[in-house]
């Protein structure tokens, strides 16, 4: 895991070309969504890749008794979504919309046809789906191996990543979240956020500014959730 840098500096198209890019919005159809929509729910059919022009976008995993895990919160300049080669296939995650957005939707059968007539964009869109697979290996290890306080510490270093301000004090995540919402996103209570959050704030490793954490000691939260040094592409939200 890499040392944060400014707010939206990392996307995860930042594996295609500018011309290649070009090429999957020349495809795309453009639709606008308010807050709270959804774009797709688990199970429907995975025939349709999405960009995020504007907004924000969470994907998110219903556990069994009912509640949501949230595993990607998507923001401008990301692609998600899944297209698999095998007929039938469904989504194995929900796409909520977080802020109202305007996001490029990609039918499948425009991407195959496109990807047929240019090897160097099938070439970085292999990588691209290598990135997304990677990523949620990351995630579920993080929800797995290290009990909730590696998790909490994994997620705030993605935060930190994703919409980190470098400052005196040390990393500013910009981006505002509940403890609730950070429960959410790690499969675990408020509660047990609020515990372990408060624990990481005696220990000097985090801090408050108006609301906002700062991470203080980045070290410690690495070696807590055991950081495998991920590059900057992968340890994100």
């Amino acid at each position: 895991m890499e040392k944060a840098g400014q707010t939206g500096s990392v996307h995860n198209t930042d594996c295609f070309s500018e011309g290649n890019l070009s090429r999957l919005k020349e495809i795309m159809y453009v639709g606008h969504f308010p807050a709270g929509a959804q774009l797709y729910w688990e199970g429907d059919p995975a025939d349709k890749l999405y960009f995020l022009y504007k907004g924000k976008v969470r994907i998110t995993k219903s556990t069994n008794d009912g509640k949501q895990l949230i595993i990607y919160m998507h923001q401008e300049g990301d692609m998600f979504g899944q297209v698999d080669s095998v007929d039938g296939s469904s989504h194995s995650f929900g796409a909520e919309v977080m802020e109202d957005a305007t996001v490029g939707i990609v039918q499948q059968k425009d991407l195959e046809m496109l990807l047929w007539r240019h090897g160097d964009l099938a070439v970085e869109f292999m990588r691209w789906m290598g990135l997304m697979h990677r990523l949620t290996q990351t995630k579920f290890r993080d929800l797995m191996l290290f009990g909730k306080p590696g998790a909490l510490c994994s997620l705030l270093i993605r935060l930190g990543n994703t919409y980190g301000s470098e400052e005196e004090e040390g990393i500013l995540i910009t981006k505002k979240l509940t403890n609730s919402e950070l429960a959410s996103m790690i499969g675990t209570t408020r509660e047990s956020v609020n515990r372990i959050l408060g624990d990481l704030k005696k220990a000097g490793a985090i801090s408050y500014e108006h609301g906002h954490i700062v991470i203080r000691d980045i070290l410690y939260l690495r070696d807590i959730c055991h950081c495998e040094n991920c590059h900057k592409d992968i340890c994100r939200i």
